[in-house]
């Protein structure tokens, strides 16, 4: 566990939040923020060619207190979750198409995005968690450092499809106290056909040693919340796509035998999935339990419980 805690604390303290924030925001003249590298000036507010379709200013769709997050996360108050409108993904099944496909949101200043934690800290919520926030990650730096300056102390959770860039992730070394990354696909024609990145393995499983370097193994302290750490979350798919099996051997085995897995079974064929064979049904029982199976044979054993 580090001294201060969260983890931001010192580097607001030293100065360097701010300074990672300047730099970050900076970058944004020429973007390679996340793995699409798409290289637009997103300071430039005519110019409309950056994959993820945000500027200068980050998009959100909600803000609220989440009861439905993994039980480390929400506690008995809800975890804070702040959801980014768009996406550098872009799943074809989506089960959020209205924010991360067609945008529904609205721009906030960097004052509007502090405001929004410390809105989260007052009603009691454990954390904050950033969804869907790789294409966004100066906007929150640069938030962060306000939110901090006038007293926000909770931990922050970096809640991602994992398509992020690994300098971009160095950033935020002692920011995030939780990474929840999805490692969604694994067979590089499966990401390229739902998610047009066939090289998604390879970057999220660079991510994930990354974020793991980073944070450790999860930390659940004796309330029953997490602190700091690791959190794969893998979402379970019609007729194997998702490649549960080599994922889990990679977490197992590459990251660490005691990294915490979240294998979900709530796959429904959501935006543009009944335009897809093999994913244009729900998931049924016995996938669901054989991928449980699965897990425990590649030697997974910690699980989220609820």
């Amino acid at each position: 566990m580090p001294p201060s805690y969260p983890a931001y604390l010192e580097l607001f303290e030293s100065g360097e939040l701010a300074e990672r924030a300047r730099r970050a925001v900076e970058s944004l003249a020429d973007c390679a923020l996340c793995a699409r590298e798409c290289h637009a000036d997103r300071l430039d507010a005519s110019n409309r060619k950056s994959y993820c379709r945000t500027g200068r200013r980050a998009v959100v769709s909600s803000c609220f207190a989440h009861h439905g997050e993994e039980s480390c996360l929400r506690g008995s108050s809800g975890s804070g979750t702040i959801f980014f409108t768009h996406c550098n993904l872009r799943c074809v099944f989506c089960q959020n198409f209205d924010i991360s496909w067609e945008g529904h949101g609205r721009e906030v200043t960097a004052d509007g995005l502090a405001g929004m934690m410390l809105g989260l800290e007052r009603a009691g919520c454990h954390n904050v968690n950033f969804v869907t926030p790789s294409h966004v990650v100066p906007q929150i730096l640069e938030a962060l450092s306000i939110a901090v300056d006038a007293g926000l102390r909770l931990p922050i959770v970096y809640n991602t499809g994992c398509y992020d860039r690994l300098e971009t992730l160095q950033l935020l070394d002692g920011v995030v106290d939780v990474y929840m990354p999805d490692f969604k696909f694994w067979a590089p024609e499966v990401s390229r056909e739902l998610a047009h990145a066939e090289d998604y393995r390879r970057i999220a499983c660079r991510a994930i040693r990354e974020m793991h370097r980073q944070v450790g193994d999860l930390v659940i302290d004796d309330r029953g919340l997490a602190r700091r750490g690791l959190l794969v979350r893998h979402l379970v798919m019609p007729n194997g796509l998702a490649g549960t099996r080599d994922v889990m051997r990679f977490l197992a085995r590459e990251i660490s035998e005691e990294t915490y897995v979240n294998v979900m079974p709530q796959y429904r064929p959501h935006g543009h999935a009944h335009e897809h064979e093999g994913i244009n049904r729900s998931l049924w029982v016995d996938e669901f339990e054989e991928a449980m199976a699965i897990a425990r044979e590649e030697g997974i054993r910690r699980f989220n419980r609820g």
